[in-house]
């Protein structure tokens, strides 16, 4: 569920796919963001990820630059959201509503998002219990994919 507001918001970005990888995974790594957990080691890893093809990121730009973005791992249907970041206000929701799009428009699944925060909640997360979780994603690892 997408808000009128977010919906004018969405208008005021452009949206790409695997276009500033790296610039994404940096501004996530941030080392002045609360929680920080991606070292040197887990963003090699995460490029690797990507040069193979499984790490994907969606970038939410103005002409100005870069404005905010995510970054995760799909896997047949499934993409494992990893983490985002916003330098303008709602660039991150505008990124998440650019996934899911395209998660929609494809053979896509399921969207982990790991945990439900009140963020991810107003655009309409929702916490699975982990026996239906192992379910679905044994059908989504299964399906055909953008990580297939």
């Amino acid at each position: 569920r997408v808000s009128r507001s977010l919906r004018r918001s969405c208008r005021r970005y452009e949206v790409r796919v695997d276009t500033a990888f790296e610039a994404v995974i940096d501004a996530c790594a941030d080392p002045s963001r609360q929680g920080r957990w991606i070292t040197p080691a887990v963003r090699a890893a995460y490029v690797e990820l990507h040069r193979l093809g499984w790490a994907h990121s969606v970038e939410v730009w103005t002409p100005e630059g870069l404005a905010g973005g995510l970054y995760g791992v799909a896997v047949g249907g499934l993409f494992a959201g990893e983490s985002m970041f916003s330098a303008a206000p709602d660039a991150s929701k505008v990124a998440l509503v650019g996934l899911v799009e395209r998660l929609r428009a494809g053979e896509s699944t399921l969207l982990d998002v790991q945990w439900v925060t009140p963020h991810l909640a107003s655009l309409g997360a929702v916490e699975v219990p982990r026996a239906h979780y192992l379910e679905l994603l044994v059908e989504a690892v299964a399906a055909e994919g953008p990580g297939s």
